[in-house]
């Protein structure tokens, strides 16, 4: 798989509710590429509240997600993102996305509490770095 390298592309993660794993790969993304992509998330059934085990895990990294908004992915979102990444299989998207699409798999946290966050929060990151950063 070629690393993806143009700066300005924008990477849509997505989940189904918004709150966890989507919310986790657009701050892990911020925070290991800084600006060389614009990062965002979605859901297809979004949340109320970002997960608070997901902002506490990315707060041990000094970012601050606590006050993002889930948000339900839109026809549009999959339309202007260059890479959209599913963070769980079998999601239904309301489209077709038009830029490349991965789809990543990961196992629940036993709990989802800070400690058994930990490990989703590395694993997120160690496929980002794989795949997008490599």
């Amino acid at each position: 798989m070629k690393p993806v390298t143009h700066a300005t592309q924008t990477v849509l993660f997505i989940c189904q509710h918004n709150a966890g794993r989507s919310q986790l790969g657009a701050a892990l993304l911020e925070y290991l590429a800084g600006d060389r992509f614009t990062a965002a998330s979605a859901g297809i059934s979004p949340a109320d509240a970002v997960n608070p085990a997901v902002a506490a895990t990315v707060a041990e990294l000094g970012m601050d997600i606590a006050d993002r908004v889930p948000r339900a992915v839109t026809v549009g979102d999959l339309d202007t993102a260059d890479i959209v990444v599913l963070m769980k299989p079998g999601l239904t998207l309301p489209s077709s996305p038009r830029g490349r699409v991965m789809e990543w798999s990961f196992p629940d946290p036993a709990a989802w509490n800070v400690a058994a966050v930990r490990p989703l929060r590395e694993a997120v990151s160690e496929k980002i770095r794989a795949t997008l950063l490599n």
